[in-house]
């Protein structure tokens, strides 16, 4: 092999954005979380154009297409809503036996994790933490630091994302600060 004909990836890396070929940058403010905060009178008071998360994504393939695969980079901005850390909208999937890896780059969050019955449990977000998603499990993440949680997720292109659900039943248990320490409440 010829070295001097490699060619440039499509795809790059800088740092905290993902750039390149068929990448899609979305972002959620506070305005379009309505409902998932368990302090409705706090979540009124506070701007809502402020930016909560934004997400790039790398989308190789049409979605639903078999065998393919999605790559997503994350930066979950800090701040709370009352004593609830800012979070993900949070998901199942469509196709519900399909994983996810989350990986996180920089930051302090927590992945929530909700089964099929409700039941909840969260694991500790830090730089080169790697957590599996199985199938059947909606997730969300929250930021319990003072500095953007940057994380990575890579998933079946088939999966699609089933934010209905979360949207009329909410998770089980919501994520708070109290005396300073992170407590999951019913």
């Amino acid at each position: 092999m010829n070295l001097h004909n490699l060619r440039m990836p499509s795809l790059y890396f800088p740092g905290n954005c993902l750039m390149g070929e068929k990448v899609v940058k979305s972002i959620r403010t506070l305005g379009e979380l309505s409902g998932i905060f368990l302090d409705a009178e706090a979540y009124a008071a506070l701007p809502a154009e402020t930016l909560v998360y934004e997400v790039h994504s790398h989308l190789s393939v049409d979605e639903g297409t078999p065998g393919g695969l999605y790559f997503g980079l994350t930066k979950l901005y800090p701040g709370k809503v009352g004593e609830e850390y800012f979070m993900t909208k949070g998901h199942f999937h469509r196709q519900a036996d399909r994983a996810e890896y989350y990986w996180c780059l920089g930051g302090e969050g927590i992945l929530l994790l909700m089964d099929a019955r409700r039941e909840m449990q969260g694991e500790k977000m830090f730089s080169g933490s790697l957590h599996y998603i199985p199938g059947g499990v909606a997730h969300r993440v929250a930021n319990v630091g003072s500095q953007p949680l940057l994380f990575a997720a890579a998933w079946p292109s088939d999966a699609g994302h089933d934010y209905e659900t979360i949207a009329a039943d909410g998770f089980s248990a919501h994520l708070l600060e109290i005396d300073g320490m992170s407590q999951l409440c019913s």
